[in-house]
């Protein structure tokens, strides 16, 4: 009788151990299915892209796009312009990606008065008004690094002129031989208006852009960046104004 109980008892608690262990997978897999868990996404590169195309793209892919800001550039109007998250991240199915777009628009500023500042306070007015600085033009001066002119496509530009938004303004600047050395910092692996603004830091101006062969298209170029430098970085004194030319390439562009 004491066998009977016992193996009675063993039995139902065998049934219950095991009613318990589906119960468990059966709530982990609708938990599962619920949230989608295990299941992520890379998120493709936007950048460079039509709306039109990043939304068919990420259909595709199972992710949202939405637009949070709109800038103006003169290279790649109506393209994509900057996204988060970044290209290669893993989300989550339907997870939103903020994009930045590039007006198609033209826009005009007014050019401000920038003679009497110093190279980085005429800079930073430059990018706050959405303007590019040019080339530095050096000349003899008492003070190193005073504007002394101001230049729009080879002109004398005045203050309130109306010029195209993102125009590259030269600056005319004033060089004094006791204080006229800089040097080359490292810009690879920058894109090339980030690489840009590096060297215009360090007052070097950037002679050229020169862009890999297999760079074909607008797009390309937006997702480029800088693989060589000439003349190399140096902590070796140069003199301000010295022009750097950069190489630029996309690895995943295609031939």
């Amino acid at each position: 009788m004491a066998d009977k109980k016992y193996f009675w008892v063993v039995k139902h608690l065998s049934l219950a151990l095991v009613l318990a262990i589906l119960l468990v997978l059966g709530a982990k897999l609708l938990l599962d299915i619920g949230t989608k868990h295990g299941k992520h996404l890379e998120v493709p590169q936007f950048v460079g892209m039509s709306f039109s195309d990043a939304q068919q793209l990420a259909e595709e892919v199972g992710i949202r796009l939405e637009i949070v800001d709109s800038v103006y550039a003169k290279r790649g109007r109506g393209l994509v312009r900057e996204q988060n998250p970044a290209p290669g991240k893993h989300v989550k199915e339907g997870r939103r990606v903020l994009l930045v777009m590039n007006a198609l628009g033209v826009q005009r500023v007014p050019m401000p008065n920038l003679v009497g500042y110093s190279t980085r306070q005429a800079i930073a007015e430059l990018s706050s008004r959405g303007l590019v600085l040019g080339n530095l033009i050096y000349g003899d001066d008492i003070a190193t690094n005073n504007v002394l002119k101001q230049k729009y496509r080879g002109r004398d530009v005045e203050p309130g002129d109306m010029v195209e938004a993102e125009a590259r303004i030269d600056l005319v600047v004033g060089l004094n031989p006791a204080n006229s050395q800089t040097w080359i910092p490292d810009v690879t692996g920058m894109h090339a208006a980030d690489a840009s603004k590096e060297l215009n830091e360090y007052y070097i101006n950037v002679r050229s852009l020169i862009y890999d062969r297999k760079v074909k298209t607008m797009e390309d170029s937006l997702r480029c960046v800088v693989y060589k430098q000439a003349p190399e970085p140096s902590e070796l004194s140069v003199m301000m104004g010295t022009d750097v030319v950069l190489y630029l390439r996309a690895d995943e562009v295609e031939e």
